[in-house]
């Protein structure tokens, strides 16, 4: 019986149909040492945690490493390759999830909702209430948007026809932006949007994209919403602005650093909205990345290649190691 090792529980529908392929088992833990000994007999490994390099050494009988989601940054693609392993993920099926976050914590910062939440708990009413004296609407703003993948387009549809913005884009193929969507360089985005939405991959482009100059270059009052990856903000630079009341605020939702400190500055500022990488999580969501996993799992054990193959590289081996 096929071994499907997974990183994490799946919802139960998911759950129920790697049952009926194999031995599902899940990781007791998440640290190295603890991965690559638990996967070791697997031939499917569903990813919701980064895979250590070393763990497709040590795992002969592996086929795939499919991710339970689009990003690719948890699983050592190069390694999997190498190895002969096919990588796949399941690509747009969480980004309705994330677009509503986008505009989730963008009407919270507007609206000013944490300090007006906190004081209408700690002080009352009246202090509460005061709070929305310096609210601001949604309508009537230019949203720019970075990155335009399943994510991005989602993001940008709602907010051209949910709420009526402006939408302004920036993407490496300007195929990928939507009807209604400009084209702008990076930045002249941060200069001219009020909020600027991250949805990009991380790549080694991408890694400080938000820079110390760019974001000096952003309107005073300027929102900034990441539901890419932590690394494509210069947090530091980030962390001194809005210190210096340089812009609006910001909601971020990924960090170099996972999990966040509980004693990070991030959590200080009223202006700043933290959440714990749960932008594309909800029942909904997790029920389909699970089920869009479990099926390419069901995929690669019946001889067939994944639908979403991402290492395509990697065929020849994998075919050496497991003849058709």
């Amino acid at each position: 019986m096929a071994v499907i090792f997974s990183t994490h529980e799946l919802h139960p529908r998911a759950t129920a149909l790697l049952a009926n392929a194999g031995e599902f088992v899940v990781a007791s833990a998440l640290d190295a040492a603890t991965l690559v000994r638990e996967a070791a007999d697997a031939e499917i490994v569903v990813v919701r945690a980064p895979l250590p390099p070393e763990l497709f050494e040590h795992t002969p009988r592996l086929r795939a490493a499919i991710r339970h989601g689009a990003g690719f940054d948890m699983i050592p693609i190069e390694a999997a390759t190498k190895a002969g392993v096919l990588v796949a993920n399941v690509p747009g099926v969480n980004a309705r999830s994330v677009a509503e976050h986008v505009f989730l914590v963008t009407l919270a910062l507007l609206r000013r909702f944490r300090a007006m939440d906190r004081d209408l708990r700690a002080k009352g009413w009246s202090a509460g209430r005061d709070h929305a004296n310096s609210g601001h609407e949604l309508a009537g703003r230019t949203m720019g948007i970075i990155g335009m993948g399943n994510v991005g387009k989602e993001v940008a549809r709602i907010a051209r026809f949910g709420f009526g913005l402006e939408v302004i884009g920036n993407t490496r193929d300007r195929r990928n932006l939507p009807e209604n969507v400009a084209f702008a360089p990076v930045d002249d985005l941060v200069r001219q949007s009020d909020i600027i939405v991250l949805c990009c991959p991380l790549t080694l482009e991408t890694t400080g994209l938000i820079s110390e100059d760019r974001i000096a270059q952003m309107k005073p009052d300027a929102l900034l919403v990441n539901v890419a990856r932590g690394p494509v903000i210069d947090d530091t630079a980030l962390l001194r602005a809005l210190a210096g009341r340089q812009i609006g605020g910001a909601a971020l939702d990924v960090f170099a650093q996972q999990p966040l400190p509980p004693d990070h500055p991030y959590f200080s500022f009223d202006n700043v909205i933290v959440t714990p990488h749960q932008a594309g999580l909800t029942e909904e969501s997790m029920m389909h990345m699970g089920v869009g996993a479990a099926d390419e799992a069901i995929r690669v054990l019946g001889g067939l290649l994944p639908v979403n193959l991402r290492n395509p590289e990697a065929v020849e081996h994998y075919r050496r190691r497991f003849p058709a």
